[in-house]
């Protein structure tokens, strides 16, 4: 038996497959053509940092926001002037090949994150480590081991899982995860428990004492790992397994059965999704719908912007597979973190207090926004399609995409196209400004969704991705619940659907609030339905209402936290 640190909880029984990245040979060499270097430099780091964004997309769309973050941190990695700044320097200045000058920037600082007292630096050094070693692999031309196609049944054992490789985990076809190294708190452990993978790290000497295809049973729970067991020891862990199993597999009663709690309010309980293909797991999961389809990462994939009717035939195959069930599509959300290199956006000195989301669509009307708008109007009359709007500050903003919606109606008219007439059009909530206004937004929008994770940034003045300032980053500070309760408040008193697709819509310790506010849509990963489906049926909002006015009576996220927590058990 083996001892290591439980990092993600389940039994996992299977075949070991040794994965072990190639050994990458960096030598000092020097360049004559430091341009042409810096060239081959920047063309490597663009091909790092878009895989790395379709990674990070595939991450939210298969598991949530949260996790996606992870990857969006090493994009911010990537994207930092002062790293990549220092990387062309050392070529230019020492003559250096890129692959070298990488290495020696990249570990310079991930040893300076590495020393410190810190498991937050020590995190950000294994995620440089792991950056580091991507860029050099495309500038050398070596392929990553693909771990996406691994055999059903597979325990994947090695010295240590980069946040990049666990992302790319198949989890129906991965039992399980056993590490050298690695920590309970390290990105990859809170991705394999965002994928529901077991996982063991930091079992010391273990790689090199397992074959490929020797038996493993490992504890995800207990931290204790197995080799070629006895068959005693085969029992018991399989019982064990299908304990597990049987809990989780209980939630499945959950499937068709209403969203009403115990004092019979209905709520509606849907899905976030990026791509088509990704409604199949809404269905799965029994989704009442689709609460945010995120259009941006339509544009992500590919090196040109997508055609009216690519995005057409995409807003139309989803509508078609939820046969009437609602389908709200954001319209698109870039700038910020999210740059498209095809469009010729110039780099904003804050980009997300910049030139993103719908002031770059009212900007860039013609060839962005009033192609996706007809994709959308055309698609509405295959579905219950409605139309979200990010990121607005002001009315005027809302009230010039409505009068674009009615303009691209009567060209639809005189072509003779059939569309939803009484399309609903309505906004995201993410901003301190809309929260401030939302009596008046609620007006003149169809409907709010809550976006919980920038209205959370925005609110306290605080980028989610710093370190430094990661402590105020809280969905349970008084002043996010403030305004989360005054944006339902409005939104019911105008009588208006109000849904949350954030974070925190899933989140066990919130949702008795929402509902004691009036949430009436709660948008969410689809693997978060039923446990939250669960959650929502075993309570009376009517009993809530002490619940809520405690919590908001306190004066620090610390202390509504506590509350919650002691609260649900």
């Amino acid at each position: 038996m083996y001892k290591g640190t439980n990092a993600s909880a389940g039994i996992g029984i299977g075949k070991a497959v040794i994965v072990e990245e190639a050994e990458l040979h960096i030598k000092r060499e020097s360049v004559t053509d430091t341009a042409a270097e810096i060239e081959r430099f920047r063309r490597a780091l663009e091909k790092t940092i878009q895989d790395t964004e379709m990674l990070a997309a595939d991450l939210a769309t298969r598991v949530g926001e949260k996790e996606a973050e992870i990857m969006q941190g090493h994009m911010m990695l990537l994207m930092d002037p002062m790293l990549t700044g220092e990387i062309e320097s050392a070529v230019t200045g020492e003559a250096l090949c890129s692959e070298y000058a990488v290495e020696q920037v990249c570990s310079t600082y991930a040893d300076m994150f590495s020393s410190m007292d810190d498991e937050l630096m020590q995190q950000r050094a294994t995620d440089m480590r792991d950056i580091k070693a991507r860029i050099q692999k495309v500038l050398l031309g070596v392929e990553s081991v693909d771990i996406s196609a691994l055999p059903a049944g597979s325990i994947l054992v090695a010295k240590d899982l980069t946040p990049s490789m666990t992302a790319g985990i198949n989890p129906a076809n991965v039992a399980g995860i056993v590490t050298e190294l690695g920590g309970k708190t390290s990105h990859s452990a809170i991705l394999a428990r965002a994928l529901e993978i077991p996982a063991v790290v930091a079992v010391t000497n273990f790689v090199g004492n397992v074959k490929d295809g020797d038996t493993i049973i490992m504890d995800g729970s207990g931290g204790v790992v197995y080799v070629n067991p006895e068959q005693e020891i085969v029992n018991e862990y399989t019982a064990k397994r299908d304990k597990f199993l049987k809990e989780k597999k209980d939630l499945e009663q959950y499937i068709g059965k209403p969203t009403v709690t115990k004092d019979g309010v209905h709520v509606e309980l849907v899905a976030n999704i990026g791509r088509p293909g990704d409604v199949e797991k809404v269905l799965q999961y029994d989704g009442e719908g689709v609460g945010l389809f995120r259009t941006e990462f339509l544009f992500m994939d590919r090196m040109a912007m997508p055609t009216e009717d690519e995005q057409f035939e995409a807003y139309k195959k989803v509508a078609e597979a939820l046969k009437g069930k609602p389908v709200i599509i954001r319209t698109l959300d870039i700038g910020g973190d999210k740059e498209l290199p095809y469009m010729g956006l110039k780099k904003d000195e804050n980009p997300f207090l910049g030139y993103r989301a719908i002031r770059l669509c009212l900007d860039r009307k013609e060839d962005i926004y009033k192609p996706q708008l007809r994709a959308l109007l055309r698609a509405s009359a295959f579905g219950n399609i409605k139309i979200m709007v990010p990121l607005v500050t002001c009315i005027e903003e809302l009230r010039r995409v409505k009068a674009l919606v009615e303009e691209l109606k009567d060209e639809l008219d005189e072509k003779g196209i059939a569309y939803n007439k009484d399309i609903e059009v309505g906004i995201m909530m993410e901003t301190a400004a809309a929260t401030m206004l939302a009596d008046v937004f609620a007006k003149e929008a169809a409907f709010f969704s809550i976006g919980t994770n920038d209205l959370t940034q925005y609110t306290m003045s605080v980028d989610r991705g710093n370190d430094k300032v990661s402590y105020l980053y809280s969905t349970f500070n008084p002043a996010v619940l403030r305004s989360i309760k005054r944006i339902i408040a409005c939104g019911r008193e105008a009588g208006i659907m109000v849904g949350m697709c954030g974070e925190a819509a899933s989140d066990p310790m919130m949702i008795p609030l929402l509902l004691a506010f009036g949430l009436n849509e709660f948008s969410m990963s689809a693997s978060a339905l039923l446990y939250s489906r669960k959650v929502i049926t075993n309570y009376s909002i009517e009993e809530l209402q002490a619940v809520a006015d405690k919590a908001m009576s306190f004066d620090t996220a610390k202390e509504v936290e506590e509350y919650m927590r002691e609260f649900v058990g």
